[in-house]
């Protein structure tokens, strides 16, 4: 008889070939429709429904997060990482004693030279602890006692898609499971009309030329499919497949999932693979949310003040502002974790005509987004995170003038910052040297940065796991990490 307790039973039956085929059928409609597989009747209440019966560990600080993801990496030089010392070093190049043999990418390792190109902006003390900020995040400068500023962030990736698949999955190699469906799958969700995992991409005004994003960096990997990321698109159907298809109304749709649901039901009576019931669970989310996603993305009942908060793209569908927009309201509902990639940050030749148009987009919402959270209650509980997968070199790649240059991958060091639920605000943490090229104080490994979201959410992040490939594997693999409690309140 199976025994549905059994992690390693369960996986065995997904691995049949009956399984597989089972599995496979339900197409990429189902993929982009999955969500929870919870009892009907169950709204926005501020309850959890699903997720595993031992969580939290902990009284958790963030009921849900935030995460804006700058994907192309940020210059951590030119925006937070002030190094005034460097006006002197102009062309010069960059010590050896500095660089220190390090890898270098294929864009840099053939230059002759390593000339050092300090910023062109103007840095500016911010706040009660005097924070350095650039004139390139006016906004954000404003909100620096709200934040915990972390420039001592690295990593080892220095090519972009390892990069972001090892800080949105916790491995530098495709197949493991995301953040986000981490967090679906121990915590379920507090709203069973809505997934409890958004992902949502930006436009952007930068660098038109932008890194791929696979669906992988949101997938469940070896979780259940239910647990991954649904895409909300900025045109057409917000998710893909939601409406029903022409000539057919509610009421037959109804009657269409009440007779699939059967089948499928005795389907996995017989075969016993859990991907069955995530299928079933899937085209139920899918008729919830012909009613709860037309809602959620109707922003005619927002007041012109708090558009204004976002800046003026808010309206403009698939902008950031209007993806941090649509954030806040996926908090106010319930939406466990919501992820907004904004692609454009890849500077290596051109930052200075690039950079500013990045900044744009993404300062005022940014800020904004914190302040609409404030104003409702919500920030005491919902963690904002923003950053990229890793820095940019002080040095110049390609050609140096006054006015122009350009940054190759640096993952020795760079910036992120945190907000809201636990966090303490007006903290800057970690130091690097005079060159912002090494971290000389209080490293913090991106695997640190995810065990720390985790602790806010309530869980240990060293006894959350999943049995597979007889591993027990783990969002911080089994290296050391550690939770960054200076930054916490």
């Amino acid at each position: 008889m199976l025994n549905r307790n059994d992690p390693f039973e369960l996986r065995r039956l997904q691995m049949t070939r009956r399984a597989f085929f089972s599995r496979t059928s339900a197409g990429v409609g189902a993929a982009a429709l999955a969500a929870l597989d919870q009892s009907r009747g169950f709204a926005s209440t501020g309850q959890s429904v699903g997720g595993l019966p031992n969580l939290p560990h902990h009284a958790p600080k963030a009921k849900r997060a935030i995460y804006l993801f700058m994907s192309g990496a940020p210059s951590q030089m030119d925006m937070w990482d002030h190094k005034p010392e460097m006006a002197d070093w102009f062309d010069k190049d960059l010590p050896e004693s500095i660089r220190k043999g390090q890898r270098l990418t294929t864009m840099t390792s053939g230059q002759d030279r390593f000339p050092i190109a300090p910023s062109i902006y103007k840095f500016a003390p911010h706040g009660s602890a005097g924070t350095m900020a650039s004139e390139l995040v006016p906004h954000m400068a404003n909100k620096v006692d709200e934040i915990a500023l972390v420039k001592s962030m690295y990593t080892e990736a220095i090519n972009h898609d390892p990069a972001i698949t090892y800080i949105c999955t916790g491995n530098q190699l495709p197949g493991k499971a995301s953040l986000g469906a981490w967090l679906n799958y121990g915590l379920g969700s507090e709203n069973e009309n809505l997934p409890a995992f958004v992902v949502m991409t930006a436009t952007w005004t930068g660098r038109k030329e932008a890194q791929a994003l696979y669906n992988r960096l949101w997938g469940s990997g070896f979780l259940p499919s239910k647990y991954q990321g649904v895409a909300l698109r900025s045109s057409g159907d917000p998710v893909l497949y939601l409406s029903n298809p022409d000539g057919i109304d509610a009421s037959v749709r109804r009657r269409m999932l009440d007779s699939l649901s059967r089948i499928n039901a005795s389907t996995a009576e017989r075969i016993g693979d859990p991907e069955t019931n995530a299928r079933i669970a899937q085209y139920e989310m899918a008729f919830r949310m012909q009613t709860s996603v037309p809602e959620l993305t109707d922003l005619s009942d927002e007041p012109k003040d708090v558009l204004d908060l976002y800046g003026p793209d808010v309206l403009t569908p698939g902008t950031f502002a209007n993806c941090c927009l649509m954030a806040r309201r996926m908090a106010e509902r319930g939406v466990r974790f919501t992820q907004i990639f904004h692609r454009g940050w890849d500077q290596h030749l051109t930052l200075p005509k690039d950079l500013p148009n990045q900044c744009r987009d993404v300062d005022q919402p940014s800020a904004g987004l914190l302040t609409d959270l404030r104003r409702r209650g919500l920030l005491d509980d919902t963690l904002v995170v923003w950053g990229g997968e890793f820095g940019r070199t002080i040095y110049c790649q390609g050609k140096l003038t006054n006015t122009n240059y350009g940054r190759d991958h640096h993952p020795k060091c760079f910036t992120v910052w945190l907000a809201g639920a636990g966090v303490q605000g007006g903290v800057v943490h970690g130091e690097t040297d005079e060159f912002g090229y090494n971290i000389v104080n209080d490293p913090v490994h991106i695997r640190d940065l995810n065990a720390t979201i985790l602790h806010l959410m309530g869980i240990d992040h060293e006894r959350f796991t999943y049995p597979f490939q007889g591993l027990d594997q783990k969002l911080t693999g089994v290296e050391e990490s550690r939770v960054v409690n200076e930054i916490l309140a």
